[in-house]
């Protein structure tokens, strides 16, 4: 296993421990509202603080990028952390047992290693560069659908960006006439898991952060799978607008998308 990917695995799980244990105790949750239709908790920050710890303790040097903490820069600029300690806030907050733990590391912008752990379910989804996908050890790969007739996507509405709901739902209506159905989980970590274990066939979403999904996107592509923009560039990281799935599937949704598109989400 990949030093990082070790440490990385052991901050998960200290995290996923963490939130597991607030969940069954909910007066133990604060939440509070940081944004239009965006919540923290302080197991968000206790997770967070915590697995933070555990990757200065083995590497002091590196910066980490971080939901709630933004960029602590360290001496060492070229390894980045990319951590979101709880993505599915608002399931937990709602007792809804689907949210995850999600980690990267990026050195010199690549990914090369990530994990994204399901404390509820006890499944801890890892990959290294090269080296395949992995659930709980076993080989991960993604589905095998020629088009996208008979798929099931999975999605988010763009709730923190409103501003692009009539283009969402117009892409939304399209796609339907394509595909079987659609799954809206609230965790696009774990949406992007499910692609990589052949859960669902593809995803799209509008307007993420690079930690709901640097985690996820290594999974998908060592699973067989691509990640795009909403065009089929590589932009996801700047715009947050993200497609995947197996090259078939991702040609199906963005070639039916793209009559919907608007000129920002070209972008």
């Amino acid at each position: 296993m990949h030093p990082m990917l070790t440490i990385a695995v052991r901050a998960a799980r200290k995290a996923g421990n963490l939130i597991a244990k607030h969940y069954e105790t909910p007066d133990s949750v604060e939440t509070t509202q940081k944004g239009t239709n965006d919540f923290v908790t302080n197991v968000d920050r206790d997770a967070e603080h915590m697995i933070i710890d555990v990757i200065r303790k083995s590497y002091p040097k590196h910066t980490i990028i971080s939901e709630e903490c933004g960029e602590l820069a360290g001496e060492d600029k070229d390894v980045q952390w990319i951590i979101d300690p709880l993505d599915g806030t608002t399931n937990f907050v709602k007792r809804l047992p689907h949210f995850a733990v999600s980690i990267a590391v990026r050195i010199k912008g690549r990914t090369e290693v990530a994990v994204v752990y399901d404390p509820m379910r006890n499944e801890l989804f890892t990959a290294s560069r090269g080296q395949g996908a992995q659930l709980n050890g076993y080989r991960l790969r993604g589905t095998s659908a020629k088009d996208l007739d008979g798929t099931i996507l999975a999605t988010g509405f763009p709730f923190k960006v409103k501003q692009h709901a009539n283009s969402y739902m117009n892409i939304l209506g399209k796609l339907f006439g394509e595909c079987a159905d659609f799954r809206r989980t609230g965790s696009a970590a774990l949406d992007l898991a499910y692609v990589a274990a052949g859960r669902v066939d593809g995803f799209f979403e509008i307007g993420l952060k690079p930690w709901d999904f640097a985690g996820g996107e290594l999974l998908v592509r060592e699973s067989g799978g691509v990640v795009t923009d909403f065009v089929g560039g590589h932009n996801h990281y700047t715009s947050g607008n993200v497609v995947a799935g197996n090259p078939r599937v991702v040609k199906g949704i963005l070639t039916t998308m793209r009559d919907e598109l608007s000129e920002a989400l070209k972008r």
